[in-house]
């Protein structure tokens, strides 16, 4: 085979895969991710099934495309946001952050909905997913760590009773960072998707109006919740 034949597929591939994941995002905005079947979106593109699975070999094939490819791109968004405050103080570049993320789950509410809404039904996460799942946490966690070496962070003091789970978690999350640190983390990154969470599923209506100020005071709230002071 020669290298322009070889080059023509992989293109073409690319071209038909794209296609495919495009429909099941029309499907899963349509009618919920649990009702995603390959069958629909190889009738909606005018493909035998059978050449569909060639591309998928299942439902969970894809669902696990389509949540890699939600998470990167949430993640693409949040560090492509964060990197032009790069030089601001930690409160400012983590308001920054988190203002992405609530951006862009309300520009692609299904997305978001698939990667941080109900589980879908006989379906499991496969280890492939975590990479992408963790852009936002690694990126919240950098901005913490570089305020950590530098002017240092401002975190209450960590209760007795919670100290064997906040070593545990840092062990995995980031050891270089004080137990109390990291837990103030965790607790912050969900509130951050419980944030966005409310606003993308209509829990803020007839509560919050003005949802995009208060959204930046309480992403900046969460950022005093782990300890990150601004600068004066």
């Amino acid at each position: 085979m020669s290298s322009a034949t070889s080059g023509a597929r992989a293109r073409a591939r690319v071209e038909v895969t794209a296609a495919i994941k495009d429909e099941a995002r029309r499907q899963l905005a349509a009618d919920g991710a649990a009702k995603l079947s390959l069958r629909a979106v190889a009738r909606e593109l005018g493909m035998v099934s059978s050449a569909l699975y060639r591309y998928f070999p299942s439902r969970d094939d894809l669902l696990t495309a389509l949540i890699i490819d939600a998470y990167d791109s949430l993640g693409a968004a949040a560090e492509e946001a964060h990197a032009e405050v790069a030089s601001a103080d930690p409160v400012r570049r983590w308001t920054v952050a988190c203002e992405a993320v609530r951006s862009w789950a309300l520009g692609h509410p299904h997305e978001y909905a698939l990667i941080y809404g109900s589980p879908v039904p006989g379906y499991s996460a496969p280890e492939s997913t975590v990479q992408a799942a963790t852009r936002v946490g690694l990126l919240l966690v950098g901005i913490v760590r570089e305020a950590h070496q530098g002017r240092g962070v401002a975190v209450q003091p960590l209760p007795e009773s919670l100290r064997p789970e906040a070593e545990r978690l840092t062990a995995d999350l980031a050891p270089d960072l004080p137990p109390a640190v990291n837990m103030a983390l965790v607790a912050a990154w969900a509130q951050l998707f419980g944030l966005v969470g409310f606003e993308v599923f209509g829990q803020f209506t007839r509560v919050v109006e003005d949802r995009p100020t208060f959204f930046s005071y309480a992403a900046a709230q969460l950022a005093h919740s782990v300890g990150l002071l601004e600068q004066k």
